[in-house]
Protein backbone atom coordinates (compact mmCIF):
# COMPACT_ATOMS: atom_id res chain seq x y z
CA UNK A 1 0.00 0.00 0.00
CA UNK A 2 1.17 3.25 -0.64
CA UNK A 3 2.53 5.71 1.70
CA UNK A 4 -0.24 8.47 2.45
CA UNK A 5 2.97 11.43 2.51
CA UNK A 6 3.59 10.35 -0.69
CA UNK A 7 0.11 10.92 -2.42
CA UNK A 8 -1.55 13.37 -5.00
CA UNK A 9 -4.77 13.29 -5.97
CA UNK A 10 -6.51 14.97 -9.21
CA UNK A 11 -10.64 15.74 -9.30
CA UNK A 12 -11.62 16.40 -12.56
CA UNK A 13 -14.76 17.81 -12.69
CA UNK A 14 -15.99 17.99 -16.33
CA UNK A 15 -19.32 18.73 -17.72
CA UNK A 16 -19.80 14.99 -18.83
CA UNK A 17 -17.56 13.08 -16.67
CA UNK A 18 -15.74 12.86 -13.11
CA UNK A 19 -12.38 11.50 -13.01
CA UNK A 20 -10.55 11.06 -9.76
CA UNK A 21 -6.71 10.14 -10.65
CA UNK A 22 -4.09 9.10 -7.85
CA UNK A 23 -0.53 9.28 -8.41
CA UNK A 24 1.98 8.09 -6.20
CA UNK A 25 5.36 10.47 -6.04
CA UNK A 26 8.49 7.37 -6.47
CA UNK A 27 10.88 10.23 -6.73
CA UNK A 28 12.04 13.65 -7.12
CA UNK A 29 11.25 13.44 -11.14
CA UNK A 30 8.75 11.03 -11.66
CA UNK A 31 5.21 9.91 -10.63
CA UNK A 32 3.20 6.51 -10.54
CA UNK A 33 -0.50 7.00 -11.61
CA UNK A 34 -2.11 3.70 -9.47
CA UNK A 35 -5.47 4.40 -9.35
CA UNK A 36 -8.70 5.87 -11.52
CA UNK A 37 -12.09 6.77 -10.81
CA UNK A 38 -14.26 7.88 -13.54
CA UNK A 39 -18.55 8.52 -13.10
CA UNK A 40 -20.87 10.63 -15.41
CA UNK A 41 -21.53 14.08 -14.54
CA UNK A 42 -25.26 14.71 -14.19
CA UNK A 43 -24.91 17.98 -12.21
CA UNK A 44 -22.92 20.83 -14.50
CA UNK A 45 -23.57 22.67 -17.54
CA UNK A 46 -20.91 24.47 -19.63
CA UNK A 47 -17.76 23.56 -17.32
CA UNK A 48 -20.18 25.20 -14.15
CA UNK A 49 -21.99 23.43 -11.58
CA UNK A 50 -25.68 23.63 -11.69
CA UNK A 51 -26.54 20.99 -9.34
CA UNK A 52 -24.62 20.08 -6.42
CA UNK A 53 -26.29 16.85 -5.30
CA UNK A 54 -25.55 15.35 -8.49
CA UNK A 55 -22.67 16.57 -8.69
CA UNK A 56 -21.46 15.26 -5.07
CA UNK A 57 -22.97 12.20 -5.54
CA UNK A 58 -20.66 12.04 -9.10
CA UNK A 59 -17.78 12.86 -7.13
CA UNK A 60 -18.64 10.05 -4.47
CA UNK A 61 -19.27 7.03 -6.59
CA UNK A 62 -15.72 8.13 -8.89
CA UNK A 63 -14.03 8.95 -5.21
CA UNK A 64 -14.62 5.49 -4.26
CA UNK A 65 -13.58 3.60 -7.60
CA UNK A 66 -10.45 5.43 -7.08
CA UNK A 67 -9.83 4.10 -3.80
CA UNK A 68 -10.48 0.58 -4.30
CA UNK A 69 -7.99 0.45 -7.02
CA UNK A 70 -5.27 2.42 -5.53
CA UNK A 71 -5.59 0.65 -2.28
CA UNK A 72 -5.46 4.56 -0.35
CA UNK A 73 -8.17 6.55 1.82
CA UNK A 74 -8.55 9.84 -0.45
CA UNK A 75 -9.66 12.53 2.00
CA UNK A 76 -7.80 15.34 0.04
CA UNK A 77 -7.49 16.62 -3.87
CA UNK A 78 -6.67 19.17 -6.40
CA UNK A 79 -9.57 20.13 -8.62
CA UNK A 80 -9.99 21.82 -11.72
CA UNK A 81 -11.62 24.49 -12.78
CA UNK A 82 -12.95 25.51 -15.78
CA UNK A 83 -16.28 27.45 -18.21
CA UNK A 84 -17.14 30.50 -20.06
CA UNK A 85 -16.47 32.96 -16.72
CA UNK A 86 -13.05 31.92 -16.96
CA UNK A 87 -11.24 35.58 -17.95
CA UNK A 88 -7.24 35.68 -18.78
CA UNK A 89 -5.30 38.96 -18.80
CA UNK A 90 -1.91 40.95 -18.78
CA UNK A 91 -0.60 43.07 -16.20
CA UNK A 92 2.34 45.08 -15.71
CA UNK A 93 4.54 46.19 -12.31
CA UNK A 94 8.03 48.34 -11.94
CA UNK A 95 10.08 48.53 -8.50
CA UNK A 96 13.48 49.54 -7.16
CA UNK A 97 15.88 47.37 -6.84
CA UNK A 98 16.95 47.81 -2.98
CA UNK A 99 20.01 46.61 -2.37
CA UNK A 100 21.10 46.63 -6.24
CA UNK A 101 20.82 42.94 -6.77
CA UNK A 102 17.90 41.26 -7.19
CA UNK A 103 16.40 39.17 -4.23
CA UNK A 104 13.37 36.89 -3.69
CA UNK A 105 11.70 39.92 -2.09
CA UNK A 106 12.09 42.14 -4.73
CA UNK A 107 10.64 39.42 -7.02
CA UNK A 108 7.57 39.32 -4.62
CA UNK A 109 6.88 42.67 -4.62
CA UNK A 110 7.17 43.54 -8.34
CA UNK A 111 4.74 40.54 -8.97
CA UNK A 112 2.75 42.54 -5.98
CA UNK A 113 2.83 45.68 -7.73
CA UNK A 114 1.75 44.29 -10.87
CA UNK A 115 -0.73 42.50 -9.31
CA UNK A 116 -2.60 45.71 -8.30
CA UNK A 117 -5.51 45.80 -10.86
CA UNK A 118 -9.01 46.36 -10.14
CA UNK A 119 -11.15 43.33 -9.84
CA UNK A 120 -15.04 42.94 -9.48
CA UNK A 121 -16.59 41.71 -7.18
CA UNK A 122 -17.75 39.08 -8.04
CA UNK A 123 -14.62 37.69 -9.43
CA UNK A 124 -11.31 36.20 -7.95
CA UNK A 125 -7.63 35.72 -9.44
CA UNK A 126 -6.97 32.26 -9.90
CA UNK A 127 -3.11 32.26 -11.02
CA UNK A 128 -0.83 34.76 -10.84
CA UNK A 129 2.11 33.65 -13.76
CA UNK A 130 5.19 35.75 -14.39
CA UNK A 131 5.61 36.10 -18.39
CA UNK A 132 9.04 37.51 -18.13
CA UNK A 133 10.87 39.88 -16.09
CA UNK A 134 12.73 43.54 -17.43
CA UNK A 135 15.92 44.25 -15.54
CA UNK A 136 17.48 47.90 -16.40
CA UNK A 137 15.68 47.57 -20.09
CA UNK A 138 16.65 43.59 -20.54
CA UNK A 139 14.17 42.54 -21.21
CA UNK A 140 13.43 38.46 -21.93
CA UNK A 141 14.49 37.05 -17.97
CA UNK A 142 12.72 34.56 -16.39
CA UNK A 143 14.67 34.01 -13.61
CA UNK A 144 16.11 37.56 -12.72
CA UNK A 145 17.39 36.03 -8.66
CA UNK A 146 21.02 37.47 -7.60
CA UNK A 147 21.18 39.45 -10.97
CA UNK A 148 22.19 43.13 -10.60
CA UNK A 149 20.35 46.17 -11.43
CA UNK A 150 18.68 48.95 -10.12
CA UNK A 151 14.94 48.77 -12.01
CA UNK A 152 13.17 45.74 -12.06
CA UNK A 153 9.90 44.98 -14.27
CA UNK A 154 7.58 42.11 -14.72
CA UNK A 155 4.81 41.00 -17.44
CA UNK A 156 2.21 38.65 -15.69
CA UNK A 157 -0.65 36.53 -17.06
CA UNK A 158 -3.56 36.93 -14.68
CA UNK A 159 -6.40 34.58 -14.32
CA UNK A 160 -9.65 35.02 -12.84
CA UNK A 161 -12.83 33.19 -12.39
CA UNK A 162 -16.31 33.84 -10.73
CA UNK A 163 -16.47 33.81 -7.47
CA UNK A 164 -19.16 31.92 -7.51
CA UNK A 165 -18.15 28.87 -9.59
CA UNK A 166 -15.38 28.29 -7.01
CA UNK A 167 -17.77 28.38 -4.19
CA UNK A 168 -19.70 25.59 -5.67
CA UNK A 169 -16.52 23.56 -6.87
CA UNK A 170 -15.50 23.83 -2.97
CA UNK A 171 -18.51 23.14 -1.63
CA UNK A 172 -19.59 19.99 -3.82
CA UNK A 173 -15.59 18.63 -2.75
CA UNK A 174 -16.84 19.18 0.58
CA UNK A 175 -20.02 17.26 0.52
CA UNK A 176 -17.88 14.45 -0.32
CA UNK A 177 -15.83 14.30 2.41
CA UNK A 178 -12.54 16.09 0.34
CA UNK A 179 -10.86 18.54 1.33
CA UNK A 180 -9.44 20.94 -1.72
CA UNK A 181 -5.85 21.78 -1.48
CA UNK A 182 -5.70 24.28 -4.24
CA UNK A 183 -8.21 24.93 -7.40
CA UNK A 184 -5.62 24.94 -10.75
CA UNK A 185 -7.16 26.12 -14.18
CA UNK A 186 -7.82 22.86 -16.24
CA UNK A 187 -6.05 24.41 -19.47
CA UNK A 188 -2.78 25.08 -17.29
CA UNK A 189 -3.43 21.40 -15.64
CA UNK A 190 -3.83 19.16 -19.24
CA UNK A 191 -1.13 21.16 -20.70
CA UNK A 192 1.48 19.90 -17.88
CA UNK A 193 0.21 16.03 -19.13
CA UNK A 194 0.52 16.23 -22.85
CA UNK A 195 2.85 19.19 -24.11
CA UNK A 196 6.64 18.29 -24.40
CA UNK A 197 9.42 20.66 -23.38
CA UNK A 198 9.79 21.84 -27.10
CA UNK A 199 6.97 22.93 -27.90
CA UNK A 200 6.45 24.88 -24.99
CA UNK A 201 9.95 26.41 -25.87
CA UNK A 202 8.89 27.25 -29.45
CA UNK A 203 5.36 27.60 -29.92
CA UNK A 204 2.22 26.10 -29.12
CA UNK A 205 -1.11 25.75 -28.84
CA UNK A 206 -3.68 23.67 -27.04
CA UNK A 207 -6.92 22.91 -27.60
CA UNK A 208 -9.06 21.28 -25.21
CA UNK A 209 -12.12 19.84 -26.41
CA UNK A 210 -14.37 19.11 -23.24
CA UNK A 211 -18.47 18.09 -22.91
CA UNK A 212 -19.72 21.58 -22.59
CA UNK A 213 -16.23 23.82 -23.11
CA UNK A 214 -13.81 24.37 -25.64
CA UNK A 215 -10.67 25.65 -23.34
CA UNK A 216 -7.51 26.95 -25.02
CA UNK A 217 -3.91 27.96 -23.89
CA UNK A 218 -1.28 29.47 -25.80
CA UNK A 219 2.63 29.05 -25.04
CA UNK A 220 5.90 30.33 -26.20
CA UNK A 221 9.34 30.45 -24.44
CA UNK A 222 8.35 28.22 -21.56
CA UNK A 223 5.50 30.11 -20.54
CA UNK A 224 2.11 30.78 -20.73
CA UNK A 225 1.24 33.68 -23.37
CA UNK A 226 -2.63 33.59 -23.44
CA UNK A 227 -6.09 31.63 -22.29
CA UNK A 228 -9.53 31.62 -23.15
CA UNK A 229 -12.80 29.76 -22.64
CA UNK A 230 -14.96 28.96 -25.66
CA UNK A 231 -18.71 27.88 -24.51
CA UNK A 232 -19.05 25.35 -27.28
CA UNK A 233 -17.77 20.93 -26.91
CA UNK A 234 -18.96 17.76 -27.60
CA UNK A 235 -22.06 18.01 -26.25
CA UNK A 236 -23.13 20.83 -28.84
CA UNK A 237 -22.22 17.61 -31.43
CA UNK A 238 -24.05 14.69 -29.15
CA UNK A 239 -27.08 17.73 -29.22
CA UNK A 240 -26.86 18.40 -33.13
CA UNK A 241 -26.35 14.47 -33.89
CA UNK A 242 -29.41 13.59 -31.44
CA UNK A 243 -31.48 16.57 -33.77
CA UNK A 244 -30.33 15.26 -37.01
CA UNK A 245 -30.74 11.78 -36.85
CA UNK A 246 -33.72 12.16 -34.69
CA UNK A 247 -32.65 9.98 -32.39
CA UNK A 248 -32.38 10.19 -28.38
CA UNK A 249 -29.52 11.98 -26.82
CA UNK A 250 -27.94 9.06 -25.01
CA UNK A 251 -27.90 7.13 -28.36
CA UNK A 252 -26.67 10.13 -30.03
CA UNK A 253 -23.44 10.02 -27.71
CA UNK A 254 -22.93 6.45 -28.04
CA UNK A 255 -23.33 7.04 -32.06
CA UNK A 256 -20.68 9.71 -31.71
CA UNK A 257 -18.05 7.88 -30.09
CA UNK A 258 -18.21 4.67 -32.04
CA UNK A 259 -18.89 5.99 -35.46
CA UNK A 260 -18.29 9.98 -35.45
CA UNK A 261 -16.21 11.47 -38.28
CA UNK A 262 -14.93 14.95 -38.19
CA UNK A 263 -14.26 15.12 -41.98
CA UNK A 264 -16.74 13.53 -44.33
CA UNK A 265 -14.20 13.17 -47.07
CA UNK A 266 -12.59 10.63 -44.67
CA UNK A 267 -16.12 8.35 -44.33
CA UNK A 268 -16.39 5.74 -47.81
CA UNK A 269 -19.77 5.89 -49.47
CA UNK A 270 -20.74 2.71 -48.48
CA UNK A 271 -20.27 2.44 -44.86
CA UNK A 272 -23.29 2.70 -42.77
CA UNK A 273 -24.32 2.71 -39.12
CA UNK A 274 -28.33 1.45 -37.23
CA UNK A 275 -29.70 4.22 -35.92
CA UNK A 276 -32.40 4.06 -32.95
CA UNK A 277 -35.87 5.94 -33.48
CA UNK A 278 -38.08 7.58 -31.18
CA UNK A 279 -41.11 6.84 -29.62
CA UNK A 280 -40.44 2.69 -29.96
CA UNK A 281 -40.33 2.91 -33.72
CA UNK A 282 -37.92 0.82 -35.41
CA UNK A 283 -34.16 1.64 -36.02
CA UNK A 284 -33.21 2.99 -39.51
CA UNK A 285 -29.96 2.20 -41.15
CA UNK A 286 -28.61 5.42 -42.45
CA UNK A 287 -25.28 6.35 -43.85
CA UNK A 288 -22.01 7.06 -41.88
CA UNK A 289 -21.63 10.27 -44.54
CA UNK A 290 -25.06 11.33 -43.31
CA UNK A 291 -23.25 11.36 -39.73
CA UNK A 292 -20.41 13.05 -40.38
CA UNK A 293 -22.48 16.13 -42.73
CA UNK A 294 -24.05 16.96 -39.41
CA UNK A 295 -20.11 16.58 -37.19
CA UNK A 296 -17.80 18.79 -39.39
CA UNK A 297 -19.93 22.25 -39.17
CA UNK A 298 -19.79 21.98 -35.73
CA UNK A 299 -16.35 21.03 -35.50
CA UNK A 300 -15.30 23.78 -37.99
CA UNK A 301 -17.12 25.98 -35.96
CA UNK A 302 -14.88 25.28 -33.02
CA UNK A 303 -11.63 25.83 -34.71
CA UNK A 304 -12.82 28.71 -36.60
CA UNK A 305 -13.50 30.55 -33.38
CA UNK A 306 -10.04 29.20 -31.90
CA UNK A 307 -8.52 30.92 -34.80
CA UNK A 308 -10.70 34.34 -34.11
CA UNK A 309 -9.36 34.30 -31.16
CA UNK A 310 -5.75 33.72 -31.93
CA UNK A 311 -5.86 36.51 -34.56
CA UNK A 312 -7.24 38.69 -31.64
CA UNK A 313 -4.55 37.71 -29.53
CA UNK A 314 -1.78 38.74 -31.90
CA UNK A 315 0.19 35.02 -31.35
CA UNK A 316 -0.19 33.56 -34.59
CA UNK A 317 3.64 33.76 -35.53
CA UNK A 318 4.94 32.86 -32.53
CA UNK A 319 2.97 29.29 -32.68
CA UNK A 320 6.31 27.42 -34.62
CA UNK A 321 5.36 23.44 -33.53
CA UNK A 322 1.64 24.35 -34.13
CA UNK A 323 -1.25 23.02 -32.54
CA UNK A 324 -1.80 20.16 -29.89
CA UNK A 325 -5.82 19.11 -29.55
CA UNK A 326 -6.70 16.91 -26.16
CA UNK A 327 -10.10 16.16 -24.25
CA UNK A 328 -12.55 13.27 -25.04
CA UNK A 329 -13.56 14.27 -28.45
CA UNK A 330 -9.71 14.56 -29.59
CA UNK A 331 -10.29 11.06 -29.64
CA UNK A 332 -12.79 10.92 -33.18
CA UNK A 333 -11.71 10.37 -36.10
CA UNK A 334 -10.96 13.09 -38.11
CA UNK A 335 -10.65 15.44 -35.80
CA UNK A 336 -6.98 16.26 -36.42
CA UNK A 337 -7.14 16.32 -39.95
CA UNK A 338 -10.20 19.04 -39.71
CA UNK A 339 -8.10 21.20 -37.09
CA UNK A 340 -5.18 21.33 -40.09
CA UNK A 341 -7.60 22.37 -42.52
CA UNK A 342 -9.56 24.80 -40.49
CA UNK A 343 -6.35 26.24 -38.87
CA UNK A 344 -3.68 25.36 -41.14
CA UNK A 345 -1.18 24.81 -38.91
CA UNK A 346 0.47 21.49 -38.17
CA UNK A 347 -2.13 19.79 -35.48
CA UNK A 348 -1.18 16.31 -33.26
CA UNK A 349 -3.82 14.69 -30.55
CA UNK A 350 -2.41 15.16 -27.30
CA UNK A 351 -2.52 12.19 -24.24
CA UNK A 352 -1.14 12.09 -21.37
CA UNK A 353 2.84 11.18 -21.09
CA UNK A 354 5.67 11.45 -18.37
CA UNK A 355 3.94 9.21 -15.92
CA UNK A 356 4.22 5.88 -14.37
CA UNK A 357 2.12 3.16 -13.33
CA UNK A 358 -1.23 2.36 -15.18
CA UNK A 359 -0.10 4.19 -18.28
CA UNK A 360 -1.90 2.14 -20.83
CA UNK A 361 -5.49 3.40 -19.52
CA UNK A 362 -4.30 6.89 -18.69
CA UNK A 363 -2.77 7.24 -21.97
CA UNK A 364 -5.99 8.79 -23.26
CA UNK A 365 -7.10 12.74 -24.25
CA UNK A 366 -9.81 12.03 -22.11
CA UNK A 367 -7.88 11.70 -18.77
CA UNK A 368 -5.44 14.67 -19.81
CA UNK A 369 -6.79 17.34 -17.09
CA UNK A 370 -6.91 14.52 -14.25
CA UNK A 371 -3.32 13.44 -14.67
CA UNK A 372 -2.67 16.74 -15.57
CA UNK A 373 -3.87 18.33 -11.98
CA UNK A 374 -1.45 15.68 -11.01
CA UNK A 375 1.66 16.74 -12.50
CA UNK A 376 0.57 20.65 -11.68
CA UNK A 377 0.69 19.83 -7.95
CA UNK A 378 3.60 17.84 -8.25
CA UNK A 379 5.82 20.52 -10.48
CA UNK A 380 4.19 23.32 -7.90
CA UNK A 381 5.44 21.25 -5.09
CA UNK A 382 9.04 20.83 -6.33
CA UNK A 383 8.92 25.14 -7.21
CA UNK A 384 8.05 27.31 -4.47
CA UNK A 385 10.18 29.90 -5.27
CA UNK A 386 7.92 32.38 -7.03
CA UNK A 387 4.71 33.88 -4.53
CA UNK A 388 1.89 31.31 -5.24
CA UNK A 389 -1.22 33.82 -6.80
CA UNK A 390 -4.22 30.59 -6.61
CA UNK A 391 -7.09 31.52 -4.55
CA UNK A 392 -6.82 28.30 -2.24
CA UNK A 393 -3.22 28.86 -1.37
CA UNK A 394 -4.45 32.13 0.13
CA UNK A 395 -8.05 30.66 1.84
CA UNK A 396 -7.24 27.11 2.75
CA UNK A 397 -3.93 27.59 5.05
CA UNK A 398 -4.71 23.93 6.43
CA UNK A 399 -4.34 22.92 3.03
CA UNK A 400 -1.06 24.07 2.59
CA UNK A 401 0.26 22.88 5.95
CA UNK A 402 -0.96 19.07 4.55
CA UNK A 403 0.71 19.26 1.27
CA UNK A 404 3.94 20.74 2.78
CA UNK A 405 3.95 17.02 4.50
CA UNK A 406 4.38 16.08 1.42
CA UNK A 407 7.74 17.45 -0.30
Amino acid sequence: MAKRESIIVGLDIGTTKISVIVAEIKNEKTIDIIGIGTSPSRGLRKGSVINIESTVESIKRAVEEAELMAGVEIDAVYTGIAGSHIKGFDSKGVIAVKDKEVSKLDIERVVENAKAVNIPLDREILHVIPKEFILDGQDGIRDPLGISGVRLETVIHIITGAVTSTQNIVKCANRAGLQVIDIILQPLASSEAVLTQDELELGVVMIDIGGGTTDIAVFAEGCILHTAVLGIGGNHLTNDIAVGLRTPSSDAEKIKKRYGCALTSLVKDDETIEVPSVGGRPPRILSRQLLSEIIEPRGEEIFSLVSRELKKTGYEEMIASGVVITGGTANMDGMVELAEKTLDLPVRRGSPSNIGGLVDIVSNPIYATGVGLTLYAFSKGRKRDLPNGTLLSKIVNVGKVWIKEFF
